[in-house]
């Protein structure tokens, strides 16, 4: 623990401690070039002494530094001092999202909604600049008081390897969140992100994990092989296009999962839209168990082993027991066979046939590849809107590609290209309807602000839109992005000193911009309370928590006269 006061790289004073991980320790501190509060994640001792951590955690960082989205805790600096490498990120004022769920369990299905995209947002824009988190988890997840998220430790994440899962206290906050390829020993891609997303948004619908274990290692094996649990059993209030998201963010074949985390985010925009209230539980198309490059974990199969032996100790080997493990043995064989039987008599019967995927194909090609598998094709089609297809090739059939199925009916599914519309003049409307609108229609939304000068605040109205891009009348259709412009209202500090202001005065404004004030007293031959200094110049932005200090006038002290101390005759 570094003491208060202590300086990191001559420049970010230690004020306290306000939070301990298993990799980092986090501090509040004084930045004394800038004067602003911010917060110093130092690496733990035994991380530093790891030259390839260091190396990674140092070229992760200054790549998260360059992300710029309002759902990422921005990053300032990153360096060593020392022997203590660090970064200096925003401080943020706010709650983990994991005391959050801890304090009130499951959260109402709109909060999920909005704080999921707002996670995905954020996430998509790291992914765009090739950043991978690798350790999403609530405990990485800050909540202000008006609902904003903030996602934190870019350049800190790293792949768990088998050595860690061992080391249960260390990595046990985020091994609930681990995705099977990491578990299993292979890289990270954005699908492991995506993965750690649903279980997230699992944790956020139900106010629990859903697997869980006495160690890393047990919940990491679950991780691999178990189905996650149903949340509309855990809850039937959930809808089934809620579960569907969840279902496949958390696929254990990543080629089951989203494509991209923009995908994700659009999925969640909809999935309380009308046309999806009678949504299907989804189907996998590839076999879970068939996972791109799985790797067994070295310790896992050791580890399983030695339990197994262990097991086999504790029992007691008796005539009885190989009695009953005998009959167990016969009928479990009887029981195989019949079912064996009953399987070769059922094929002989009727021969199921396996769906081809004819997806992205015309009709014409189509047709031809289903009458060679042996099925017959409907005369009608059924069309529908989708932005990935192009207009007229098929988007998926009915039963679905990979199904075996008796019936050889099958029915396609083709595109009508995407919907799209023209754009309106939304300068002026209210920036959270908007949004929300665009949102809806499966339009990608982004935020920026414009400064406004403090005399100009009175002219604008909060989370009003100034601006947008793309322009009024420009057509757009689903996934495309615009950009609305919203004030971002500049205080200047005034001439405290030329302009009078007393310190009650000066302590009612830091009030009313949340700025913390500091008040130093100096000996003057001004009249007391008259303010003489300021830290922050005129002109200079009004920043929320960051502390301003005044000098105000105190009377000086007087000394006696030598002659009224000399004794009297």
């Amino acid at each position: 623990m570094i003491a208060k006061g202590h300086m990191i790289n001559e420049r970010y004073q230690i004020t306290r401690m306000i939070g301990e991980g298993g990799m980092a320790n986090v501090y509040l501190a004084y930045d004394t070039i800038l004067n602003r509060e911010v917060a110093v994640k130092i690496l733990r001792g035994d991380l530093a002494d790891d030259e390839k951590f260091v190396r990674r955690f140092q070229r992760e960082a200054i790549a998260a530094s360059s992300l710029s989205h309002p759902n990422i805790v921005e990053m300032y600096d990153v360096g060593e001092d020392d022997g203590k490498y660090f970064i200096v990120m925003e401080y943020i004022e706010g709650r983990t999202l994991k005391s959050l769920i801890k304090k009130r369990g499951a959260l109402t299905l709109p909060e999920v909604i909005d704080i999921m995209l707002q996670l995905t947002s954020g996430i998509a824009c790291a992914h765009e600049s090739y950043i991978i988190h690798r350790d999403i988890k609530p405990q990485n997840i800050m909540i202000l008081d008006d609902g904003r998220v903030k996602i934190t430790d870019f350049g800190i994440a790293m792949a768990l390897n088998s050595n860690e899962l061992t080391q249960t206290n260390s990595v046990m906050g985020s091994v609930h969140y681990l995705p099977p390829e990491q578990a299993s020993g292979s890289g990270s891609t954005i699908k492991s992100d995506i993965y750690s997303l649903g279980i997230l948004m699992f944790e956020l619908l139900t106010g629990k994990v859903p697997f869980k274990g006495d160690n890393a290692v047990e919940i990491a094996i679950k991780q691999m092989k178990d189905k996650i649990p149903s949340v509309c059993d855990i809850n039937p209030e959930i809808p089934q296009s809620i579960e569907n998201i969840i279902l496949k963010a958390c696929a254990k074949n990543p080629k089951n999962r989203y494509d991209s985390v923009a995908e994700m985010h659009n999925d969640i925009a909809t999935a309380l839209n009308p046309e999806r209230k009678d949504e299907l539980r989804i189907t996998y198309r590839y076999p879970e168990q068939d996972l791109e490059e799985t790797k067994v974990m070295p310790n896992l199969k050791n580890i399983e082993e030695k339990v197994e032996k262990e097991d086999m100790k504790k029992k007691k080997v008796n005539p009885l027991n190989i009695i009953l493990i005998v009959c167990g043995s016969l009928l479990t064989i009887i029981v195989a066979t019949i079912a064996i039987l009953g399987i070769v008599l059922g094929k002989q019967e009727v021969k199921e046939l396996t769906v081809p995927d004819v997806s992205n194909l015309t009709v014409v090609e189509a047709e031809k590849v289903l009458r060679e598998a042996g099925f017959e094709v409907e005369t009608d089609v059924e069309e529908k809107n989708d932005s990935k297809v192009e207009e007229g090739l098929v988007i998926s059939t009915k039963p679905q590609a990979g199904r075996s199925v008796k019936n050889k009916n099958i029915t396609l599914v083709v595109s009508l290209g995407a919907t799209g519309f023209n754009l309106e003049n939304y300068v002026g409307q209210n920036y959270y309807e908007i949004k929300g609108l665009l949102e809806s229609k499966n339009i990608y939304v982004l935020v920026e602000k414009k400064e406004i000068a403090d005399d100009n605040k009175e002219k604008v109205k909060e989370n009003v839109i100034l601006d947008q891009k793309p322009a009024a009348g420009t057509h757009v259709v689903e996934g495309d992005t615009v950009t609305l412009y919203i004030p971002d209202i500049v205080t200047e500090y005034p001439d405290f000193v030329a302009e009078g202001w007393s310190a009650d005065d000066i302590q009612s404004f830091c009030k009313e911009y949340n700025v913390p004030v500091v008040l130093e007293y100096e000996e003057s031959d001004k009249p007391a309370g008259t303010v003489l200094k300021q830290s922050r110049p005129k002109g200079s932005k009004v920043i929320a928590n960051v502390t301003l200090k005044i000098t105000v006038a105190k009377e000086k002290k007087t000394e006696e006269p030598l002659e009224d101390l000399m004794p009297t005759e």
